[in-house]
């Protein structure tokens, strides 16, 4: 018997396009990830490539220490749209260039900050271009990355 009986959880709000404009910048985010989270993303997504979690072999093979999983990085770079958006299922395309990996000390982790600018808008379909820039440790990480998502 279930003692704690749950609720729904309300309906997302969904953006209208006539609140948004060409130029308008979303709302940053920081995406905190360390080996724990790494792990975690290797058990679910089924990339257990040892570069993702042993730095010495991450090292051994060149590089600076273990990185992050590229398609976790991506995944979480969109977030800041699906976020905004209100509703992930909006998303209608999304595609980017990996440009550097996010490295992960051991000590600390690392952060992924994502920005992003409506760079298009049609008002007839409701499909919104959004462009985001996603950095590490100072660097761009992600290049081109571009989403769609599709408004109300």
């Amino acid at each position: 018997m279930n003692e704690h009986p749950t609720t729904p959880a309300a309906p997302a709000t969904v953006r209208s396009a006539a609140d948004v404009t060409v130029g308008e910048a979303l709302p940053p985010v920081t995406i905190h990830v360390d080996r724990p989270r790494l792990v975690q993303y290797a058990g679910a997504s089924l990339d257990r490539n040892r570069i993702h979690w042993d730095e010495p072999f991450a090292k051994q093979v060149g590089l600076p220490d273990v990185i992050a999983h590229g398609m976790f990085t991506m995944g979480s770079a969109v977030t800041l749209v699906t976020d905004w958006v209100g509703d992930a299922g909006r998303v209608v395309e999304y595609g980017t260039r990996f440009t550097k990996p996010v490295v992960v000390p051991y000590d600390g982790g690392a952060d992924i900050e994502v920005s992003g600018v409506v760079k298009a808008l049609d008002p007839e379909t409701k499909r919104v271009t959004v462009e985001l820039t996603a950095t590490a440790g100072g660097e761009k990480v992600l290049g081109r990355a571009i989403a769609v998502a599709v408004l109300d």
